[in-house]
């Protein structure tokens, strides 16, 4: 069974074209992927994570609200007994907001322009079985 990811735009930002591609990659390399859409409430997002029982919750922003967007997701998550479910962002983010994500919880970084096959191997890597 492939492993499901859910591709976020949380806030108000409504560039979507970025969101669709990394979706698209994840699923043309075999994972089950859900969007959500422009305009996803941090709330919103968390619920379709846990109801559709995804292994990664990708967002994508663009608005530089992401460190702030980051750390409620993860803290929502946590909120819902879903800690388990790895938070990876994307986007317009300048190099040195790459710690204070992490720091917030994210399990990985794509700043624009990250190859897609470096996000795909992360989620791929995100996903695996437990050896």
């Amino acid at each position: 069974m492939p492993a499901r990811v859910l591709v976020a735009k949380p806030g108000l930002d409504g560039h979507d074209r970025g969101a669709k591609i990394v979706a698209r990659a994840l699923r043309d390399a075999g994972f089950e992927v859900v969007f959500t859409g422009i305009r996803q409430r941090v709330e919103d997002i968390v619920a379709i994570a846990v109801q559709e029982d995804v292994a990664v919750v990708g967002l994508s922003i663009l608005s530089g609200a992401h460190v702030a967007l980051t750390g409620r997701t993860v803290e929502a998550l946590r909120a819902a007994d879903a800690a388990d479910i790895a938070v990876i962002v994307g986007g317009t983010i300048p190099a040195a907001d790459v710690p204070k994500l992490t720091e917030a919880g994210a399990a990985a970084v794509f700043p624009t322009g990250t190859a897609l096959d470096a996000i795909v191997a992360e989620v791929r890597a995100l996903t695996a079985a437990p050896a």
